[in-house]
């Protein structure tokens, strides 16, 4: 799934009034509604997309949550006790997402991603195609490497993956339902998302808003 949809989610009911100065109605029900549409519902070890990465020879299994993408790639690396090489250019992200970020001055990839699942995988090409076609966003982002550098690339710019971060939500004082705060996400088990752009915004709109969002992470 692509990643901070259960962000997206909170924050457009949380910021509903603000954001209905700046969004169509139309616009602020498919961020509301963009973990259910987009996201994975069931990422416990009994849900399809877990027994299709573990069938396809997963060796470590992450639904994402608090602290977003960067802090579950973190996460996954050190339990792994491995390096790794990502590309932040690869990774799925909605537009409804993109744009929720830029009115709220947030990152993205420090957004909770409830819906969202990263896999170790020795080749994830078949698995990424098998998720396509369930209708979930998917993507080879990077690789494991026996080093211990985590580095992440975009474009011909490179940084170290930095200890996860608090969740952006708390920034603008959002809190996560009792249920999620309580610790239900699941944690790593170990065993041995490109911007997709729709209609309030063009595909180069979109794809600028990435691009300074790149920008700003790599020249931190």
């Amino acid at each position: 799934g692509a990643v901070a949809l259960e962000g997206t989610r909170l924050l457009a009911k949380d910021k509903k009034t603000m954001l209905e100065m700046r969004f169509s109605q139309g616009f602020i029900q498919d961020m509301l509604y963009a973990r259910e549409r987009y996201g994975v519902q069931d990422l416990t070890e009994n849900g399809f997309v877990w027994k299709m990465a573990e069938a396809a020879g997963a060796d470590v299994n992450y639904p994402m949550g608090e602290g977003g993408f960067l802090s579950g790639l973190w996460k996954v690396a050190e339990v792994s006790g491995t390096g790794l090489v990502a590309d932040f250019r690869k990774v799925p992200v909605r537009q409804e997402t993109v744009e929720l970020c830029e009115v709220l001055d947030l990152n993205l990839y420090r957004l909770r991603s409830d819906g969202a699942f990263l896999a170790g995988i020795p080749s994830g090409e078949g698995l990424v195609r098998k998720c396509q076609a369930a209708g979930l966003p998917a993507a080879v982002i990077g690789q494991a490497n026996a080093g211990n550098d985590r580095l992440l690339y975009s474009g011909e710019n490179f940084r170290y993956l930095d200890r996860p971060a608090e969740d952006e939500l708390y920034q603008l004082g959002v809190n996560p339902p009792a249920d999620i705060a309580s610790g239900r996400i699941a944690e790593v088990r170990r065993r041995s998302m490109s911007c997709n752009c729709m209609t309030r915004t063009s595909q180069q709109e979109c794809r600028g808003i990435l691009e300074s969002l790149y920008d700003a992470y790599f020249t931190d």
